[in-house]
C-alpha cells in the first residue's frame, strides 16, 4: 500500500523527471549536435578563406576608377573572386584597400558624363558591404582617399570591359558557392606556379594565378586565419560550451578533417543538377574548303544576258502561262536561266566578310559600331554569277551548312539555313560566332512578280544581327532583283528598293536606295546606290557609289568624302575562305547533295537531263505533300521553331550569350547543332513553360513542337538551356499566353451567364403566372358607378 500511494504521490511529476541514463543520451546528443554545429561552422569558413587565399581562384583582376567620399577618382587594383571583391593599390606587393562581400550588394549601372562605363556596387539597407579584416589578417588597410561604406561606384575603361566586369559580379553574386567549389577543384587539379612580377590582367583572357600574388604574400594558414578572422562569440552557444572548447579540440580537428573529405567526395559524386564535360574529342561535323567560287565582274556586262532562239521559245512557252501582276512562285521556270546552287548557298554571300563583324563587335564607339555595320552589308553584294541566273528553289526540308574561318581572332563563323515552308516559299537562317561576340539570324519569303517585259524577286523579310558582348540588335531588310528585256531588249538583272539598317538601343541607323538605271542611263548610272547614316533624326554622313564597286562616305559637319568600301582585288584576295561540309557527311536533304544530279546537268549544258532531274524532285515533293494530307500530318522543321505569336522562325539551338574565355573553349557543330564545348560542369536550369495547345494545332506541327533534350554531352544541354532562356526572353510568347488565358475566362464567363438566364427561364417557367396589373378596365368602371350610386342616395335621403 505505501508502495502505491508512493507511486500515486509522484505520479504526477514522474514526467518530468527522467533516469540518468536517460539524462546521459540527451547530453551526448546535445554535445555531438554542437560538435556538428562547430564542424559544418569551420568546413564553411574553410571553404571561404579558400577562394580568398588561394591564388588560383580568381574570377577577374584588373585595374578600376573608384569615386571616394569626397567625389573624386582612385585607379586600384581589383580582383574579384568568388563572393568577395579584393581591393589593393598595387597588384606586386599587395597593399590591401578593403575587401566587399558581394553577398550583401546589389548591382547596377550608372549613368555618367565621363568616358567609360560606370556601375554601382551598394547595399539596399546602406548597411556596410566591407569585410572588418583582410585576407592577411590586416585590421587597417593601406592608406587611400576614404571610401563609402555602403556603396561604391567603380568606372571601367571601356563599354566592353565595364560589361565583362558587370556580368562577372553577376556571377560571382549570384553563383558564389558554386564557383567556389568549382574552381578550388580547378586549383587542386592544376599546379599552378605563381611568379612574384605580375603584368596586367586581360578582360577577355581573364587570367589566373599566374598573374596576380606570389605563396609568399599569402603567409598565414587557414587554421591561422580562421582564429583571427572567423572565430565569432555565436560558436558557443553558453558558458560550458566555451570551457570545454579546449578538450575538444582535438576531436573538432578530426572532425574537420573527416568533414574535408566528405565535402570533397561530395563535389566529386555525380548529381542530377550537372552535366560531366565532354571528352577531350570533340564529335564535330568535316568542313573541306571550298575549290571554286564565281566571283563575276563589276558593272553592266557582268548582269547581261543574250538569250537564243531555242531559249526564247521556252520564255514565250512560259509567258502564255501568266499574266502581269502575278505571282510566279508556283510556275516552274526553265533550267537555263539556273544557277547550279540553291536559294539557301546564295543566302549566305554575305559572310565571306564576316571579319567585319567580329571587329564591329570590339568597336567602343557607336558611330563607328554602325559604320562597320553597313560595310559589312554593302560587301555580300559584289558577289555575282555571270549574266542571268537564279537559285534553285529549295524543297520543303531543305538544309544548308557551311562556315568561315577567321585567322585573326582563331574562331569560326557558322551559317545554318533550313526551308521551312514551300508554299509559301520561306527561307530560315542562322549564323553564329560567339567567340567574336555577334550572332545573325532572320527568314526571307521569296515573291516572284511579272510586269510584261520584266520581272522582280522580292525578298520580303529581315534578319537581325546581334552583338552579344552589348545586347545590341541591327534591324535590316533586302533589296529585290529586277530583271527586264524578256520579251524585247537585252536580259539584265539589277538591284532596286530601298532597305533600313537601325539599331534601336543606340538610335543610329542607316538609309541605302538600291536604284535602277535610268532608261536613257549611261553606263556610270548602273548599280547605283545612295545613302544616309543617322542618328535619330539627324544626318551624320552620306553614302554615294555602286553596290559592285567603289562606294564613298562624306561627313555632314565637315563636307570631307574618302572611300567607304572598295572591293579592290587586294579586297577579295583577302576574303575569309568558305568550308562545306563534306559531301559523304551530308544528309539526303542537304542542298549539295539533293541537287546534285541537277547541277552536274547543267554544268554539262545538257538542258534536257537538268529539266528531268528537276521535275523528279519537284514531283517527289508533291507526292510527299498529298501524302501528309491524306494522313493529315503536319511537316515538322528540323532545326527552326516559329513564334506561335509574332510568326518569327528561331532557330532551335541558338546561343546568345558571350563568349566566357574562362569556361568556354570551342564552338563547332554537328547535325546542324552548333554547340559549345565549355571546361567546366555545367549547372542545368530548367524554367517551367505555359503550354498552348490549339484545337487546330497537330501534335508534330512544326514551329510549335518542342525539341528532345540533347543528353550526350554538356554542350548539347547547354543548347536546351539556352533555347529556353531565348524563348523566355520573347515576352511576345508570354503576352500571348496570357491574352489566351484572358480570352478563355471571358468565354467561361459567358458560359455562366448563359446558364443562370436558362435557370431563370426554367424556375419562371414552372411557376405560376402572376398579374401585376390586377384591376382591369373593368373594374374601374364598377367602382366610378359605385361612387356615383352613393352620391345618388346621398342627395335623395339629405
Amino acid at each position: 500500500m505505501s508502495y502505491r500511494s508512493e507511486s500515486k504521490l509522484f505520479n504526477g511529476s514522474e514526467k518530468d523527471i527522467s533516469s540518468p541514463s536517460s539524462k546521459l543520451t540527451k547530453k551526448e546528443s546535445l554535445k555531438v549536435q554542437k560538435k556538428n554545429y562547430r564542424e559544418e561552422k569551420k568546413r564553411a569558413t574553410k571553404e571561404l578563406l579558400s577562394t580568398i587565399t588561394d591564388p588560383s581562384v580568381i574570377v577577374m583582376a584588373d585595374w578600376l576608377k573608384i569615386r571616394g567620399t569626397l567625389k573624386s577618382w582612385t585607379k586600384l587594383w581589383c580582383v574579384l573572386k568568388p563572393g568577395v571583391l579584393l581591393i589593393y593599390k598595387t597588384p606586386k606587393n599587395g597593399q590591401w584597400v578593403g575587401t566587399v562581400l558581394l553577398n550583401a550588394c546589389e548591382l547596377i549601372e550608372r549613368p555618367s558624363k565621363k568616358d567609360g562605363f560606370c556601375f554601382k556596387l551598394f547595399h539596399p539597407l546602406e548597411q556596410s558591404i566591407w569585410a572588418i579584416k583582410g585576407p592577411k589578417g590586416e585590421a587597417v588597410g593601406s592608406i587611400t582617399q576614404p571610401l563609402p561604406s555602403s556603396y561604391l561606384i567603380i568606372r571601367a575603361a571601356s563599354e566592353s570591359d565595364g560589361r565583362c566586369w558587370m556580368d562577372a559580379l553577376e556571377l560571382a553574386l549570384k553563383c558564389s558557392s558554386l564557383l567556389k567549389r568549382t574552381m578550388i577543384r580547378e586549383g587542386k587539379e592544376h599546379d599552378l606556379n605563381s611568379s612574384a612580377d605580375s603584368s596586367h590582367v586581360s578582360f577577355y583572357g581573364l587570367l589566373r594565378a599566374n598573374n596576380m600574388h606570389s605563396g609568399e604574400n599569402l603567409p598565414l594558414n587557414d587554421s591561422e586565419v580562421e582564429r583571427q578572422h572567423f572565430k565569432d562569440q555565436d560558436t558557443y552557444s553558453d558558458k560550458s560550451d566555451k570551457e570545454n572548447d579546449h578538450d575538444h579540440e582535438e576531436s573538432d580537428n578530426e572532425g574537420l578533417g573527416k568533414s574535408e573529405e566528405s565535402d570533397s567526395d561530395t563535389s566529386e559524386r555525380q548529381d542530377d543538377s550537372f552535366v560531366d564535360p565532354e571528352p577531350i574529342d570533340i564529335k564535330e561535323t568535316t568542313y573541306l574548303e571550298q575549290s571554286h567560287e564565281e566571283l563575276g565582274e563589276a558593272g553592266e556586262a557582268a548582269q547581261t544576258e543574250v538569250v537564243s532562239e531555242e531559249n526564247k521559245s521556252l520564255i514565250w512557252t512560259l509567258l502564255k502561262q501568266v499574266r502581269p501582276g502575278m505571282d510566279l512562285s508556283k510556275v516552274v521556270l526553265p533550267t537555263f536561266i539556273l544557277e547550279p546552287r540553291s536559294f539557301l548557298d546564295k543566302l549566305s554571300d554575305y559572310y565571306y566578310h564576316a571579319d567585319f563583324l567580329s571587329e564591329a563587335a570590339l568597336e567602343e564607339n557607336a558611330y563607328n559600331r554602325m559604320k562597320k555595320v553597313v560595310k559589312w552589308y554593302l560587301s555580300g553584294f559584289y558577289k555575282k554569277p555571270k549574266g542571268l541566273k537564279k537559285p534553285y528553289n529549295p524543297i520543303l526540308g531543305e538544309t544548308f551548312r557551311c562556315m568561315w574561318i577567321h585567322p585573326r581572332t582563331n574562331s569560326k563563323t557558322f551559317y545554318i539555313a533550313e526551308q521551312v515552308s514551300h508554299h509559301p516559299p520561306i527561307s530560315a537562317f542562322y549564323v553564329s560566332n560567339r567567340k567574336d561576340g555577334f550572332c545573325l539570324s532572320g527568314s526571307i519569303l521569296a515573291k516572284s512578280k511579272f510586269y510584261g517585259n520584266s520581272l522582280s524577286a522580292i525578298l520580303d523579310g529581315e534578319g537581325r544581327l546581334t552583338f552579344l558582348n552589348r545586347g545590341e540588335d541591327y534591324v535590316m531588310t533586302m533589296p529585290y532583283a529586277h530583271c527586264k528585256g524578256i520579251l524585247y531588249g537585252t536580259m539584265t538583272l539589277e538591284l532596286g528598293g530601298t532597305v533600313n539598317i537601325t539599331c534601336e538601343k543606340t538610335g543610329y541607323s542607316a538609309t541605302i536606295e538600291f536604284k535602277l538605271k535610268p532608261f536613257l542611263g549611261n553606263n556610270d548610272s548602273v548599280n547605283q546606290i545612295s545613302g544616309k547614316i543617322k542618328l535619330g533624326k539627324e544626318v551624320l554622313a552620306l553614302l554615294e557609289g555602286h553596290w559592285d564597286s567603289e562606294v564613298t562616305i562624306t561627313d555632314k559637319k565637315t563636307g570631307v568624302s574618302e572611300t567607304f568600301w572598295n572591293p579592290t582585288s587586294d579586297i577579295k584576295q583577302r576574303r575569309l575562305p568558305r568550308y562545306t561540309v563534306k559531301f559523304e557527311e551530308q544528309d539526303d536533304f542537304e542542298s549539295e547533295k539533293l541537287w546534285q544530279q541537277v547541277t552536274r546537268a547543267i554544268n554539262n549544258k545538257d538542258q534536257t537531263e537538268a529539266t528531268q532531274e528537276k521535275y523528279v524532285l519537284e514531283e517527289a515533293q508533291r507526292k510527299s505533300a498529298k501524302e501528309r494530307k491524306l494522313k493529315g500530318e503536319e511537316w515538322t522543321c528540323k532545326l527552326f521553331d516559329q513564334d506561335s505569336v509574332t510568326g518569327e522562325w528561331h532557330y532551335k539551338y541558338a546561343d546568345t550569350r558571350p563568349w566566357d574565355p574562362l569556361n568556354d573553349m570551342i564552338q563547332f557543330e554537328k547535325d546542324g547543332t552548333i554547340q559549345t564545348k565549355v571546361r567546366h560542369r555545367t549547372p542545368m536550369v530548367t524554367v517551367p513553360k505555359i503550354k498552348r495547345k490549339p484545337a487546330s494545332q497537330k501534335k508534330g506541327e512544326c514551329g510549335f513542337s518542342s525539341p528532345e533534350p540533347d543528353n550526350q554531352d554538356s554542350s548539347g544541354s547547354e543548347a536546351q538551356l539556352l533555347k529556353h532562356n531565348t524563348r523566355i526572353r520573347k515576352k511576345g510568347a508570354d503576352l500571348g499566353e496570357l491574352q489566351s488565358a484572358i480570352e478563355s475566362i471571358k468565354e467561361t464567363q459567358e458560359d455562366i451567364k448563359r446558364d443562370i438566364m436558362a435557370l431563370r427561364n426554367r424556375v419562371s417557367s414552372n411557376s405560376p403566372p402572376v398579374d401585376y396589373h390586377f384591376l382591369q378596365f373593368k373594374h374601374y368602371v364598377f367602382i366610378l358607378l359605385l361612387v356615383l350610386l352613393q352620391l345618388v342616395i346621398n342627395f335623395l335621403f339629405k
